[in-house]
């Protein structure tokens, strides 16, 4: 049988950002707005978060080179290219292996609610709110933001990319939290409650790994088949913290 996915793709979030310790903090001060430096395009990783970068690495170091990925594809945000960088330059992959930035794979934008916790929504777009209470996470879509309705309609473009162009190899994505929950979406044919039931469990920890591998006595062609979701032994086989903030720029959660 022709394999038309790759035989392995790995899904993983970035490491810890400044965003997130900066989000944390704005939470437990009460405040509605979360102090960032710089756009969120451009927020780096925490120190911490180099060190899960480190460890995730390492991890797959170990691992026989037939076993590591032989395709990095990462979202042009800063956290998440240096946690690709870090990666490979700890053995993950090897030494040469480009690292391919594709903005289809970039953070949920939020539009005019960037930069506000939910208490900061609820104080200065009372509206947006409300809207969102009544369309829910799925299809609510802030101005100038995306609904996951939108990141899903560009990630089922990067997917026939990734079909086309690098069936029958071993593809790692570094992300964002929404990505790996509307990849699962697409891969896996989920619906709107389950995907939703899913990221009401937990958020997506960071460095953490979504694996899919490709059966092809699934079904009439073949399938992807999830492995293992939001694992972080990786992480913790090497004595680093394991992280679970949520996106750093974030209304309510639902």
């Amino acid at each position: 049988m022709e394999m038309n996915w790759p035989s392995q793709i790995w899904l993983i979030r970035h490491g810890q950002s400044a965003g997130n310790v900066a989000r944390d903090l704005a939470y437990q001060s009460g405040t509605g707005k979360i102090e960032l430096p710089s756009r969120d395009v451009d927020v780096p990783l925490s120190t911490l978060g180099r060190d899960q970068a480190m460890a995730l690495g390492r991890w797959f170091a170990g691992m026989n080179k037939c076993q590591r990925p032989d395709v990095i594809l990462t979202s042009p945000y800063k956290r998440a290219v240096e946690t690709a960088h870090i990666f490979r330059n700890e053995g993950g992959a090897d030494s040469d292996e480009p690292i391919c930035l594709d903005e289809r794979l970039r953070e949920k934008e939020f539009g005019i609610l960037d930069g506000l916790t939910s208490l900061g929504v609820a104080a200065n777009f009372p509206d947006q709110a409300q809207f969102r209470e009544l369309l829910g996470k799925f299809y609510h879509r802030p101005p100038g933001g995306e609904s996951w309705c939108d990141v899903i309609f560009r990630l089922r473009s990067l997917l026939d990319t990734v079909a086309l162009h690098h069936a029958g190899c071993r593809v790692m994505i570094f992300a964002h939290q929404v990505v790996i929950l509307c990849m699962r979406y697409i891969i896996e044919n989920l619906d709107e409650e389950t995907i939703l039931a899913i990221d009401r469990e937990g958020d997506v920890a960071n460095c953490s790994v979504t694996e899919y591998r490709f059966d092809p006595q699934r079904g009439s062609r073949g399938k992807l088949v999830l492995e293992r979701y939001n694992a972080t032994f990786p992480i913790e086989r090497h004595d680093i913290p394991v992280t679970r903030g949520s996106e750093p720029i974030v209304a309510a959660r639902g």
